[in-house]
Formats: C-alpha cells, structure tokens, sequence
C-alpha cells in the first residue's frame, strides 16, 4: 500500500461519479449500468407505462452511456402501457365533451349564471340611488313649497310696518282739523287771555271765564272726508281741581261729559302746572260739523281752554 493508493475499500470508489475523474478511471470506476445511483446497484425507476396490468412489470431498458435511448414516436402507441378499458374486463367509459358555455357543476353541465347575480346587484344598487335621488329632489321641492309659502306671508318685521292703507290713514289723521281756542266761536262772557305761561297756542292765549253756567265755545269743522266715530282731545288747564263739561255734537248732547279731571294730582292753585289732555268719542257726518263744550247746571267749569283738535 502506497501514500497514493489506500486500496479498492477507500471512499472514492464508492463515488458515483468517480468515473468523470481521470483518478477515478485509473482505479476503475464505470458509469452505471442501471438507473441513477452507485454502480452496479439494482435500479428501481421505472419508465412511465413500463407497467403492464396482469404481467410482471419489466425494467426499462436503458441505452449504454453515451448513447441517446430509443423513444417510441407520439403517433405510435407505446406497448408498454395500455389503457384499462382495452383490457379484458377493462371499463368502457365515454369520452364526454365539455360544453363550451363554461364549467360544470350546474344542472344540464352549467355552472352558476354569474352575470345574472352581477346584473341583479347592479340592478338593485340603481334602484337605490334612483330612489335617493327622486327622495332628494321632492325634499328640496317640498322644501321650495316651504319657503313660497312663508314668503308670502309677512313676517313680524313687515306687520310692524304700517301698510298703504294705515298710511294713508295716519296722512289723514294728520290733514284733520284742529283749532286754537282763541279761534272758537265764544259765547257772552268768555274772553282771551294769556296771564300765566303753559298755554301751546298761538302766543300762549287760551279762553278763560268759562266757570260759569251758560258758557260754551262753539267749533265748526269742515272737511270731514268720510262719516264715522272720532275721537276729540281737548287741552286745558286747571288750579289743581277736577272739572267737566257737557259736549254737544251737531245739536246732539253726548250722554258723558268732557273729563277734565286732575289726573296728573297737581298741586291745587297752581295754574301753570295745570296743563292736561283729556278725549271723547264723537260720531261725525262728512262734510261739516259743529262741536260744542258748554258749561250746564251740574257741571264743574273752574278750567281754561288751549286747544282742540280730531283723531281718526
């Protein structure tokens, strides 16, 4: 035994593929006779078909190394396999053509229709939206109606505002008469003064000596447009004392008389903090009138005139 050769036991003559080598080929190594593996071990591969149903089966026959084994041509059969239904007591099955609609799984070898279910869910999903849609639009109409409606309707702001009519009202209010006292038509005894201050007409002259039975002033008023109720103020003034007067209307006597009460509770005696306003109700005809305050038997006159004036 040399350093360089250990003997035919050494690991590389188990190689199998010591025979690719030159070192390998000097200690003998041959390429393997039977399938893969070491050489001359039993080889069990077999070749597809190699298997003969009812017969030993037979190893495939390899060509020697270096050698491309013969092949049997695809349009030839292969007579190392045949098919099961060729042998004795074989099956004889049917070959069945798949239909070209698509898979099977279905009655009649359909599968489930697919598109169908994806048009019906799209056909749903379009009602919905459709539906939506058709909500929204008759919201906003109904919202519309809403906001005609409370359009043409006034608001508070607008009732607040006088209308046409309230202001033609309020101009004829203020084209009706008024008078300063000292322009009434007096009756014997009654004169003009202007001794204390506080009187609104024309230079501070107001009618005194009314305190006395018989006294009246007489008002004629023109121009009364439209025939109806109205009322008549009448400024005056008193020493801190109540007082009253019959009112006559077109030669009517009014069943209350002209209040000219203390309602400001003054100070009695004092006439410049006596300046007060007082009203009655008087029914008009259109055209002209006549108004008379006169002081009768059971009336209270200790007061002065300023002024008169009407109010719708």
């Amino acid at each position: 035994m040399t350093p360089g050769n250990n003997g035919a036991s050494t690991p590389e003559d188990d190689d199998p593929f010591g025979y690719l080598y030159a070192d390998g080929q000097a200690n003998g190594a041959q390429p393997p006779s039977g399938g893969y593996g070491y050489p001359n071990s039993v080889s069990r591969v077999r070749a597809v078909g190699t298997r003969q149903y009812g017969q030993q089966p037979q190893h495939a026959q390899t060509a020697p190394y270096g050698q491309v084994p013969q092949q049997a041509s695809y349009s030839q059969p292969n007579a190392h396999y045949a098919a099961p239904e060729t042998l004795p007591g074989g099956a004889q099955t049917a070959q069945q053509q798949m239909p070209s609609g698509g898979g099977g799984g279905g009655r009649g070898g359909r599968g489930p229709n697919t598109k169908g279910l994806l048009i019906g869910a799209i056909a749903v999903v379009a009602a919905v939206v459709v539906g939506i849609g058709v909500a929204m639009m008759g919201g906003d109409k109904d919202k519309d109606k809403a906001s005609d409606e409370v359009g043409t309707s006034p608001t508070q702001s607008e009732e607040s505002k006088p209308s046409p009519s309230s202001t033609k009202a309020g101009a004829a209010q203020k084209d009706l008469p008024e008078v300063d006292a000292k322009a009434l038509r007096l009756s014997p005894g009654l004169t003009t003064a202007s001794d204390f201050k506080g009187a609104k007409a024309d230079g501070g002259v107001y009618v005194t000596g009314f305190n006395q039975v018989g006294a009246k002033v007489t008002w004629t008023v023109d121009g009364i447009e439209k025939a109806g109720s109205y009322r008549l103020y009448v400024r005056y003034g008193i020493p801190g004392v109540d007082a009253n007067a019959t009112l006559v209307v077109n030669g009517d006597t009014q069943d209350r008389p002209v209040n000219m009460k203390n309602f400001a509770g003054l100070p009695k005696g004092d006439w410049e903090k006596g300046w007060q306003e007082t009203w009655s109700n008087v029914n008009l005809t259109k055209g002209t009138n006549t108004i008379e305050i006169a002081c009768n038997e059971g009336n209270q006159c200790d007061a002065v005139l300023d002024q008169l004036w009407l109010k719708k």
